[in-house]
């Protein structure tokens, strides 16, 4: 209802309106209509021929877009940095791609152990991938692999059926990454806040050092959870073995003091005013502590030939791995496994079924991981998750067509990759060429590497995961945020992973809806410019179904508690459902029967025709603070000659 129906009504009740009200309402709804106009994008279109042109010019419009020059680099990002490639460029990555090789080659042997695998296929996963982000990827930095999140993930989702179910996992998390990819669902992560992503890392680290621990000690142990894993450690410690235990530990304190050495700086610490000597000094332990793996794998190797030349070898090695590349071909959709004494045969769908909830969030984490590795090394760049997606996915897709099992950006191979100086993508393909070469012809030597090694070179890394830095600013920001970390956490530890970071989503988005449900209201008296005292009341978001019935109990209380105008300011409202319109309707069908005058200020005009549609009694909206006392005065004399006209009523009937 605007000001030009109170005098409409005024008129029907017997008395005129003033030149001042007049003013007013021409003053209304002149605003309006310049409000109408300015919102034409919430006007609807009425001509159907209208409605069919302008559906064919978005159609279009789109079409064009997809096509585009600035489609084409952003979906093949090879192809922006190409054609200014430099000799410098070439330099810089061929020394990235071979130092980032010789991490690589270490951990994806150990991450193949994480994944409950045989170590081979570590390595299957680390080379097409990397030749692929090379054309896709949109980080320079991002080295294409196996992960210790994602390695532990595919162990919990492929729960020892078997390398053919870890292959097609790797299939369909491409899959998947695809599709989100094409349907533009990169914004799933922002569901994944700060702290569930801390208390979801945290625990992994944690689940990935416990399942390593029975490589350092030389015994067998079994399990999916933390909790499992633990239990079934302790009933067989008593089996541990000497020589593995020692050899872990010492390569578990050597990679933590080789890390140690990127650290040392030898000469000034200007560099302009070190010596030819310092800066060489310094190179070589930076190099040293970044092949510390590659260096502890070689000695360790050596260690392991010459223990199996006495007649009982003292430690555990990694045994025979296959030599030459794996065989390109799809990936298996049905299996069929010996069991000894039977053999059982599964199709696809048994298949899909036995990986479960791993299928849908293995793409989500992997995307999570990547996206951090941008955002790390982005240098405050916008990040294309889209594009990361759309990049990991078909990198994952193609890893298992070389039977490898799903991978993503390693944050410490990322690091590695950045401190080497890589200037593009390409870097990925000297890494993946190193992964081949080993598979051709080192093979054969990867046979003696002590499995304790792998295991401390899987701790030392993970170790530092474990993100205790952060509980203190959280509590310093906001506690409250500290709860669904630590649910995230502990529901890793005791659950599944993949249903320990639901439960901390859950959570997290409890904490959400209730902030929606309960928004923070402003309730003030002030004052028109003629001295009018009224009740102003301002909620500080949208007017949605959560939340409506709480703001209605609030207006309702303080507007009966106090007897003058309610004025419901909503500057920061700009959305509003079927559910808001209903309580507005009723609101102002609460005022209208007290006659109490209820007004909303600054109400947007989509929102306006929106609650306008349940044709609401008494519906008054201005957008001029002087307006008000106008409105305050038709409805005072509105109010007065329908309280005449009662009173006349009753005289009459008396």
């Amino acid at each position: 209802m605007t000001v030009a129906a109170y005098h409409a009504n005024s008129a029907e009740m017997g008395f005129d309106a003033t030149e001042d009200d007049i003013y007013a309402s021409a003053a209304y709804e002149q605003q309006t209509a310049r409000q109408q106009r300015a919102g034409s994008t919430d006007t609807i279109l009425t001509s159907r021929s209208g409605y069919e042109g302008t559906l064919r010019q978005r159609m279009g419009s789109r079409v064009r877009k997809a096509f585009s020059r600035k489609t084409l680099l952003r979906r093949l990002p090879v192809l922006s940095w190409l054609p200014r490639y430099s000799t410098e460029d070439a330099v810089g990555d061929l020394v990235a791609g071979i130092t980032v090789g010789l991490t690589v080659i270490p951990q994806s042997l150990a991450y193949s152990s994480v994944a409950g695998l045989p170590p081979q296929y570590g390595l299957y996963g680390s080379f097409m991938g990397c030749f692929l982000y090379v054309l896709l990827g949109s980080c320079k930095d991002v080295p294409m692999g196996p992960t210790a999140i994602i390695s532990l993930l595919t162990f919990q989702s492929v729960r020892g059926m078997g390398p053919e179910h870890a292959i097609l996992l790797g299939f369909l998390t491409g899959v998947v990454q695809v599709v989100m990819g094409i349907l533009g669902l990169g914004f799933l992560i922002d569901f994944i806040s700060g702290p569930v992503s801390s208390g979801f890392t945290s625990a992994a680290a944690l689940i990935i050092v416990t399942s390593q621990v029975k490589d350092v000690l030389g015994i067998s142990a079994q399990g999916n959870t933390f909790v499992e894993m633990w239990q079934s450690l302790f009933q067989n410690m008593w089996n541990t073995k000497m020589y593995d235990a020692i050899m872990g530990f010492v390569c578990i304190v050597v990679l933590l003091l080789m890390r140690l050495l990127a650290n040392i700086k030898v000469g000034p610490k200007e560099d302009e005013h070190k010596e030819t000597i310092h800066k060489v000094v310094n190179k070589f332990l930076w190099l040293i502590a970044t092949s510390r793996n590659a260096i502890l794998v070689i000695v360790c190797g050596i260690i392991g030939y010459q223990l199996s030349l006495l007649d009982e070898v003292p430690v555990n090695l990694i045994g025979y791995i296959p030599a030459g590349l794996p065989a390109f071909q799809l990936p298996p959709f049905s299996v069929t496994i010996d069991s000894g004494n039977s053999t059982v045969s599964y199709s696809f769908l048994d298949m899909c079924s036995n990986l479960g909830s791993g299928i849908f969030v293995l793409p989500l984490v992997a995307l999570l991981e990547n996206i951090a590795v941008c955002k790390a090394f982005s240098n405050g760049k916008p990040t294309d998750a889209t594009q990361e997606l759309l990049a990991i996915g078909v990198c994952n897709i193609g890893n298992s067509f070389v039977q490898g099992f799903p991978g993503s950006g390693s944050l410490s191979r990322s690091a590695v990759n950045n401190s080497s100086g890589v200037r593009t993508t390409l870097g990925g393909l000297y890494t993946g060429l190193l992964v081949i070469l080993s598979l051709l012809f080192f093979t054969q030597y990867f046979y003696f590497i002590p499995k304790a090694s792998l295991a401390a070179i899987i701790i030392a890394a993970v170790i530092f995961m474990v993100e205790l830095h952060v509980v203190v600013p959280i509590w310093k920001t906001s506690k409250q945020d500290l709860i669904p970390g630590f649910a995230t956490f502990i529901a890793c530890l005791v659950l599944q992973l993949e249903l320990g970071i639901v439960v901390g989503i859950g959570v997290n988005i409890l904490f959400v809806l209730f902030n929606i449900a309960r928004p923070k209201i402003r309730i003030e008296t002030n004052t028109t410019l003629e001295g009018v005292e009224y009740l102003e009341i301002t909620p500080d978001r949208c007017l949605i179904f959560p939340s409506v019935d709480y703001v209605r109990n609030l207006v309702m209380k303080h507007s009966m508690r106090n007897d003058m105008p309610v004025v419901i300011n909503c500057t920061h409202v700009f959305k509003a459902d079927y559910t808001a319109a209903k309580v507005v309707e009723c609101l102002t069908h609460d005022f209208s029967v007290r006659r109490q005058p209820l007004f909303f200020f600054n109400l947007k005009p989509s929102i306006v025709n929106m609650f306008s549609g349940l044709r609401p009694k008494d519906f008054i909206v201005y957008d001029q603070e002087d307006e008000l006392d106008s409105l305050i005065r038709a409805h005072e004399k509105y109010a007065a000659a329908y309280q005449n006209a009662v009173d006349l009523s009753i005289i009459c009937s008396g």
